[in-house]
């Protein structure tokens, strides 16, 4: 049942704490079968048995072990992650512009980040594993700075179509600045894979450097809840209550540039997962972003584990790309909400 949370000045915030209780359990224990299937399926099946001894009791003499903990174990937890950043790094936005349609790959963030990608292939292509990430944070910024910038020059400010127009035109330059420094520098097959997007080269060097930034960037952003709840009221709102809006707003902003930037720097341009779950949890938990960004966190990495799975199984023993995968699914959803405002009905 909803229960209205009211603050000191009147305004009300709809929580529902019991059904985001539940749902994050749930939602805790899909993810964990999530893994289990995506490790033990495949080109080559593995016992559910075979899994969780390799996992507790590892033996390197044996190849099932090997396969599980070298390949698909670090893949998998890959996906996890960059599902997580993806889905917190949209419901930050859709809270902080009031865009229902905001998303990182809608609004250049992502095209910004392959750019970037792009330009250093092509004057470093040895660069290290840090680099590019360092890399993907400046473009994800670039990409970001353009679309705020084009959407705040006609008086009246910032509005949801106008940063989703911008987003578009934005995505669209950067995206073939990329593929024209790709097609110059002849790096079209070493960019394939970020341009398709996919975690099969995820390994456990890059997720010791990937994890900690990306818990951290969750946790700092579940501390802002609060706050950012009260943001998604409006900012004369927001000001009202006392809020240090451009702090506020600035602090997100980092943590969102962190968070896509470190996502497409691991498994490429990836759109939709920030756009579908955020929704999907708000309609479920409530407006209370306290709930909305854990469970977005929980739900993203069960979307792109399950988007993995179904990529490496659809045509075993060839792979779809998982950006494919996620757009079957995200394309109706976004003309979907487009027809219907931008919320679900």
């Amino acid at each position: 049942m909803a229960r209205m949370n009211t603050d000191e000045k009147g305004y009300s915030i709809k929580s529902r704490p019991a059904v985001g209780t539940i749902v994050l359990t749930a939602g805790i224990i899909i993810l964990v079968g999530s893994l289990v299937l995506a490790i033990s399926v495949g080109a080559a099946n593995i016992k559910f048995l075979t899994v969780w001894q390799a996992v507790f009791q590892y033996d390197p003499s044996k190849e099932t072990n090997k396969i599980i903990m070298s390949l698909r174990m670090p893949r998998e937890i890959g996906a996890a992650v960059v599902g997580a950043a993806l889905a917190v790094s949209g419901a930050i936005m859709q809270g902080m512009t009031r865009n229902p349609l905001a998303d990182p790959g809608l609004l250049g963030l992502n095209a910004g980040a392959s750019f970037a990608l792009a330009c250093i292939f092509a004057f470093n292509p040895h660069v290290s594993f840090m680099m590019m990430m360092c890399f993907s944070f400046l473009g994800a910024a670039l990409g970001a700075s353009m679309v705020f910038g084009l959407s705040s020059m006609r008086k009246g400010g910032l509005s949801p179509l106008r940063l989703t127009l911008a987003g578009a035109a934005v995505s669209a330059l950067l995206t073939s600045l990329g593929e024209g420094i790709a097609l110059y520098f002849k790096l079209s097959q070493d960019l394939a894979f970020w341009t398709a997007g996919g975690v099969s080269g995820t390994t456990w060097l890059q997720l010791e450097i990937v994890i900690p930034i990306v818990v951290i960037g969750i946790l700092i952003a579940i501390m802002m809840s609060k706050g950012l709840t009260i943001l998604s009221f409006g900012e004369e709102i927001a000001k009202g209550l006392g809020q240090r809006t451009f702090l506020m707003k600035l602090i997100l902003m980092l943590i969102v540039l962190i968070l896509a930037g470190v996502a497409v720097s691991l498994v490429g341009s990836i759109a939709f997962v920030g756009l579908m779950v955020p929704q999907i949890v708000r309609f479920v938990v409530g407006t209370d972003y306290r709930w909305i960004i854990p469970c977005s966190a929980v739900f993203g990495s069960i979307l792109m584990v399950l988007a993995d799975t179904v990529a490496r199984t659809i045509n075993a023993p060839y792979e779809t790309p998982i950006g494919a995968v996620v757009s079957l699914i995200g394309v109706p959803f976004f003309l979907y909400l487009a027809r219907k405002g931008g919320k679900i009905k």
